[in-house]
Formats: structure tokens, C-alpha cells, sequence
């Protein structure tokens, strides 16, 4: 265990240090940061054992069980996100005195979206390029709530996810829809089925592969009175599942629909076990900074 010490005044050397432990982080492992960062392995390893100096306290484990974070080291990550965020929002700040448009611009998008024909994000990335080509942005895809919490914390600028329950600390801006099935495969009992044997209790009986967070799938399993027999955190997972022959599950109409050309999927009673998505553009309450706006008006006349 290092050698317990108080932080004191940030230099510049501790970014660097805590830019190299969140790439580290980020990766999984020093060999992995190695291509990310672009320096050898022992000058990541020094740099994190210098930083772990500085802090006091172990930020990771690392042998022949692989490298795992520490408690404290994920604490240390936490903090060193919304400290980046901060600095990257200061820099914007900055940026706009001088009528610039500037920096990186962090922005975070629910799964599975590049397929709906609704779906206008890509000719909005295209106008926001040509009205701010020295912004850089950079893309996560992520679920619901961490996008929802990414922003509000400020780790990302902007979020785009499908309605559920509106937050007071969020601005909304509608997008466009989706429209969700429910889908079996190839190998489950129901496939084959005549349309007059797929009566809403044997659709009730079957195991269902439901999202496992606060989400319209979940507002709908309620509603349509289904029990999830298996739970999957990403669009990607529920195909997986329901690919297996096992499982009925919702997917997006434009997602499922090379499934069903296929004829390895089929929708089970789309006129009763079926929900709309509507898709947002997120945004804190607070004054976006003039990229972070820029972008909101590209994808609001985008899907205008």
C-alpha cells in the first residue's frame, strides 16, 4: 500500500497522470492503453505507481488474475470523469468569448438507432461537421439510465434515448420513433404456429427475455402482464436470446426485419403485444454551451 499522502493543489503533472489511469481504466489493462496512448507499458506502469504515490492509496490490481480496479481506484475514476468534464465544458466556455467552436464534445446514444429509417442522427453529425469541423466528438452507445445520469453528471453533452419518465434536471427535445415487436425464432414452439393458436395466454406462457432497467420495455412487460424469465441490458442481447429458440422478446421493427426476411424470426400478435418508442435529444437544464446547442438544432432541424 503507497505511503498515505494529501493531494494539495492540482498541477499539471497530476492531469497527465490521471489522463494516463483513466485511459488505463478505460481499456481494461495496461497492454490495452498501450495502443491507446501510444508509450510502453513500463511508462504507463510508472505512471500509475507515481500516481498512486501522489494519492495514497491503491488504484489497481494487476497479475496473473488480471487487472481489476481497487475501490478506491474506481472512486479516483469517478471523480477524475466529472473532473475531465469540467474542464472540457471550462474550455468550451473559453472557447465561446472568442466565438469559437472548439474542443470535444461528448455525446452518448441508446443501441441499436442506424437502422430506423426515422432515424436522421447521421445527417445530423453531417450539418453539425460542416458548422463546427474543429469540434471533435466523440460517440458512446450506452443504455438509458447511464446516458440519463451521463449527462445530468455532465460526463456527456448530450444524450439521445427513448422516452420513459421525464426528469426535472433535463431538457427534451423529440426526435423521432420506433416501433417495438415481438419476435421468436426458428427452434421455439411458436414459430410455426398458425396465426389462430397464438392466443394471448400461450404468448403469456412463453419464457420471455425482458430489459432490465426503468425503460418502455419494462413499462410494456408490465402492462402486456408477461413475467421475464431472462433479463438483457442491450437490443443486441434480446436478438441473442431470441435467436436461441428459447426466449420471446421486443425488438425494433427495423432491427428484427433482416431476422424475419431471413425467415429465422417472426412477430408473435403484433396487433396486441406491441409498443411505440419516441426518441428524445437530451440536454441539461442548465445553458448548453454553443457546440452543445449547435448540435441539438442540427439533429432538431434534422428530424424536423
Amino acid at each position: 500500500m503507497p505511503k498515505k499522502a494529501l493531494l494539495g493543489n492540482v498541477s499539471d503533472t497530476d492531469l497527465r497522470l490521471l489522463r494516463v489511469f483513466r485511459s488505463v481504466a478505460a481499456c481494461g489493462g495496461f497492454a490495452a492503453a498501450e495502443l491507446e496512448l501510444n508509450i510502453s507499458r513500463s511508462t504507463i506502469s510508472r505512471h500509475i505507481k507515481d500516481l498512486e504515490t501522489r494519492l495514497g492509496v491503491t488504484l489497481c490490481r494487476r497479475g496473473r488474475g488480471g487487472f481489476a480496479l481497487t475501490a478506491e481506484g474506481e472512486q479516483v475514476r469517478e471523480s477524475a470523469e466529472r473532473m475531465m468534464a469540467a474542464m472540457e465544458e471550462f474550455q468550451h466556455d473559453v472557447a465561446q468569448l472568442h466565438r469559437e467552436l472548439t474542443g470535444s464534445l461528448n455525446i452518448a446514444i441508446f443501441d441499436k438507432t442506424a437502422t430506423n429509417p426515422a432515424c436522421r442522427i447521421s445527417a445530423a453529425f453531417a450539418a453539425f461537421d460542416r458548422a463546427a469541423p474543429d469540434v471533435r466528438p466523440e460517440v458512446h452507445v450506452e443504455p438509458i439510465n447511464a446516458i440519463e445520469q451521463g449527462v445530468m453528471d455532465g460526463r456527456f453533452h448530450l444524450g439521445i434515448i427513448p422516452n420513459h419518465r421525464p426528469s426535472s434536471s433535463l431538457r427534451y427535445e423529440t426526435l423521432f420513433e420506433e416501433q417495438m415487436y415481438l419476435y421468436c425464432a426458428r427452434g421455439h414452439p411458436l414459430f410455426d404456429a398458425s396465426d389462430k393458436a397464438l392466443t394471448v395466454t400461450a404468448i403469456r406462457r412463453c419464457r420471455y427475455v425482458g430489459i432490465g432497467y426503468h425503460s418502455p420495455n419494462m413499462e410494456a412487460t408490465r402492462r402486456l402482464r408477461q413475467q421475464r424469465h431472462a433479463t438483457a441490458y442491450d437490443q443486441e442481447a434480446v436478438a441473442h436470446l431470441v435467436l436461441s429458440g428459447r426466449y420471446v422478446g421486443y425488438l425494433p421493427e427495423h432491427y428484427a426485419e433482416s431476422f424475419v426476411r431471413r425467415g429465422v424470426m417472426r412477430t408473435l400478435r403484433p396487433d396486441r403485444f406491441e409498443y411505440l418508442c419516441e426518441f428524445s435529444a437530451i440536454v441539461r437544464r442548465s445553458p448548453p454551451t454553443r457546440a452543445v446547442q449547435t448540435l441539438l438544432d442540427a439533429l432538431v432541424t434534422a428530424h424536423a
